[in-house]
């Protein structure tokens, strides 16, 4: 399929970047719906589906609402509203969802499972006849998803989101925004004032949508371009981010004994262990010591700053921060 997106100086002109966790959901629910998995996601798919299957998350509205192939829902991508934008801004705009909107999603999802003969599923056919209780419903499995799946890799997801932000922004001053858009994607080119895609699962029309572009980076988005035009919103364009498989890539376990003269070599070992967010019991077992001790230097080094914590439900995962990762990162 190829399209085309005219742009007007306007257009290119309100064009903006934004940062969003809710395309980091919605791409990272379908990387683990494919068969395969992509390449450069496959160890963190492989981290995080025993966790989605134990909290029925593999099995849930997620699953459901995002297929491997076809239309995503408009609903679940609102137009961020600031450059880095927090998911509970996002999830705010979703249960505030407009029938209309709704219904255009419903009618796409049982077009893909063969048409008005095609079976919608029992969540779908909630989300039809109770949208107000169904939407609250599906942002209580997207948090939960967040904490279990998104949030204790977020240091490093953010990280290479905002550095992809910074780096084609300066792009576009020294060359403008045009050079930006043509070098967004394999499939993207920027000639005659149109923005053009050839991708047969993407489309971006004016339809007629609002004036300007939103370009939001993406870890999860790899190997595709995924793409939101709905009215009155400006069209969305979700495009891979440099150095996205970076964030999977293993680290390492630096020399303990660096920093056990400051921190104790018991919880060096910790944050040394924690290149993959683990639980207190998993951590304890690698480590060789109880889950209360486990327990009690994780608070430690919560409290310092040097670790962060991810609960949903009965999981409770430990990551190291960003300042944590710097301190390693220095060590020889």
């Amino acid at each position: 399929m190829r399209t085309g997106l005219p742009l007007t100086a306007d257009d290119l002109a309100l064009t903006r970047f934004a940062v969003s966790p809710m395309w980091e959901v919605v791409a990272a629910c379908r990387a683990l719906a494919a068969d395969p998995v992509p390449v450069p996601h496959r160890r963190w798919a492989a981290q995080v589906r025993p966790r989605l299957a134990a909290a029925g998350l593999d099995r849930g509205w997620l699953a459901e609402l995002v297929p491997p192939h076809g239309h995503l829902p408009d609903f679940l991508n609102p137009v961020p509203d600031r450059p880095v934008t927090d998911l509970a801004a996002e999830l705010a705009a979703i249960r505030a969802t407009g029938p209309a909107l709704l219904r255009h999603d419903l009618d796409c999802l049982r077009a893909d499972r063969g048409g008005l003969g095609g079976r919608s599923g029992p969540r779908l056919r909630a989300l039809e006849r109770e949208p107000e209780q169904a939407l609250r419903r599906i942002t209580a499995e997207i948090e939960a998803f967040w904490q279990l799946a998104l949030a204790p890799y977020w240091s490093r997801i953010g990280a290479v989101l905002e550095a992809d932000v910074l780096r084609r922004a300066r792009r576009a001053a020294e060359r403008g925004s045009a050079a930006v858009l043509g070098e967004l994607h394999g499939t993207v080119r920027w000639a005659d004032g149109t923005l053009h895609l050839s991708e047969r699962h993407c489309a971006v029309t004016r339809i007629p949508t609002g004036a300007g572009l939103l370009l939001v980076p993406s870890v999860f988005a790899w190997p595709r371009l995924l793409t939101r035009t709905v009215s009155p919103d400006p069209p969305q364009l979700c495009y891979p981010a440099l150095g996205a498989a970076t964030v999977w890539e293993h680290r390492p376990a630096p020399r303990a004994e660096a920093l056990a003269p400051v921190l104790g070599r018991t919880r060096t070992r910790l944050l040394a262990e924690l290149d993959v967010p683990a639980s207190t019991t998993e951590l304890a077992a690698r480590c060789g010591i109880t889950a209360p001790a486990a327990s009690q230097h994780l608070t430690a080094l919560r409290t310092a700053g040097l670790v962060s914590s991810h609960r949903a439900g009965r999981f409770v995962l430990y990551a190291r921060t960003a300042v944590a990762d710097g301190w390693l990162a220095a060590l020889p």
